[in-house]
């Protein structure tokens, strides 16, 4: 019923996140749709996005720049570093404004089933920049998962003999949240990690 290349336009884009066979075919058919307005120039931001993005040699962020933006403003808090696992996390941190320290991205979590060892994450870079004497904070803001919260401990370990303080991002209910909608782990840490008011 349809080209070979449509069809090949198709399975590259069900190949994205959060894209299915289905919504990979609307979004190609709205592409062919709208070729001079938004396929063409898509195209040629790709390309240039291809060309010219680089990961950081420091904290492994995705930028134009070598270091990224990020590390080489002087104007940032070089006593904190703030551990991810992914870049869409340090984004996601940087659009809250609270935070003007510095960023290391792991690249993932270890998980046993998938076979994601220490080796396979970027935690000796980060325990290398740990060990510098400006730092003096080590901020683990990975998700609320079994394999977020091993990776969390490990960390912990891991960065003992830098000699810097490791915390970790407060988890329970979320403001505006409702209780009887909330789920049980979400609960419980909630319950364990409860403060004075």
């Amino acid at each position: 019923m349809i080209g070979a290349e449509i069809e090949h336009l198709i399975k590259l884009l069900a190949r994205l996140p959060g894209y299915g066979p289905r919504s990979a075919r609307r979004a190609a058919l709205h592409l062919l749709k709208n070729r001079e307005s938004l396929m063409r120039p898509m195209s040629q931001a790709l390309t240039v996005a291809a060309d010219v993005i680089v990961a950081c040699p420091q904290c492994h962020n995705l930028d134009t720049s070598s270091p990224c933006s990020v590390c080489s403003n002087p104007a940032r808090d070089g006593s904190q570093i703030c551990v991810v696992e992914d870049i869409s996390d340090l984004w996601a941190v940087e659009k809250t404004g609270a935070y003007r320290g510095y960023y290391h991205v792991l690249g993932g979590t270890l998980s046993a089933l998938d076979g994601i060892t220490p080796d396979d994450l970027s935690i000796p870079h980060l325990v290398a920049r740990a060990g510098d004497s400006a730092v003096r904070e080590v901020i683990v803001a990975l998700s609320a998962t079994i394999d977020g919260q091993t990776t969390a401990h490990y960390l912990s370990e891991a960065l003992r003999a830098a000699g810097v303080t490791v915390t970790q991002l407060a988890h329970g209910v979320p403001i505006g949240g409702q209780i009887d909608y909330m789920d049980d782990g979400t609960l419980s840490t909630a319950l364990k990690s409860r403060k004075a008011v």
